[in-house]
């Protein structure tokens, strides 16, 4: 991306890595670093509006005094002259970055540790992954199908969902639909 329209204390700017601009003064201290909304984003040919999966870094550098304006009151004939000033208080910013959300750049890594995880667990434990009533492509659902699904299966094919995700994937979201669906399977 070579530039995106970001908005910061409700004045909207255009940026580009690398640019340091002035804003009006925020509250993140000296070497913070913050994700403005992003409004816009463009270059290559295309602009996106209202863009989700991308994020603008922002670094603080520090707190900055604006240009002196100077303000003079005077009435002709009357000998009445006064003389005041203003000095904004601004904050200067440096853009990082502008690219993909850090939670999706994240995820892709987390990703590839698990497929290459995967092999050894079925190596230690072959017994979890074919106990009898264990569901069908359990390994491939995610936490939500798990929840959805886990209301339909019955105790042995819960127990054994629940046996292999302590002992391999090990995720709170689906242990706990587990554990819920047991339960609720306990009280009826």
């Amino acid at each position: 991306m070579s530039y995106a329209i970001i908005s910061v204390g409700g004045k909207q700017y255009t940026v580009r890595e690398g640019e340091r601009l002035l804003v009006d003064r925020l509250p993140e201290g000296e070497g913070k670093t913050f994700s403005p909304p992003v409004l816009l984003v463009g270059g290559d040919g295309e602009s996106r509006a209202s863009p989700t999966d991308v994020t603008v870094t922002a670094k603080v550098i520090g707190p900055v005094l604006g240009e002196k304006i100077r303000i003079g009151k005077y009435r002709p004939k009357k000998g009445y002259k006064r003389h005041t000033g203003f000095r904004a208080k601004l904050t200067q910013i440096q853009i990082e970055s502008i690219g993909a959300g850090k939670k999706r750049a994240e995820a892709a890594p987390k990703a590839e540790p698990k497929a290459a995880a995967a092999p050894e667990p079925k190596a230690e434990a072959p017994e979890v992954q074919h106990v009898k009533g264990m569901p069908a492509d359990y390994e491939t659902l995610t936490v939500a199908e798990i929840k959805a699904k886990s209301v339909e299966w019955n105790r042995p094919m819960l127990e054994a969902a629940l046996e292999f995700e302590q002992a391999n994937a090990a995720r709170k979201g689906a242990i706990a639909a587990i554990e819920s669906a047991l339960t609720a399977k306990e009280e009826s």
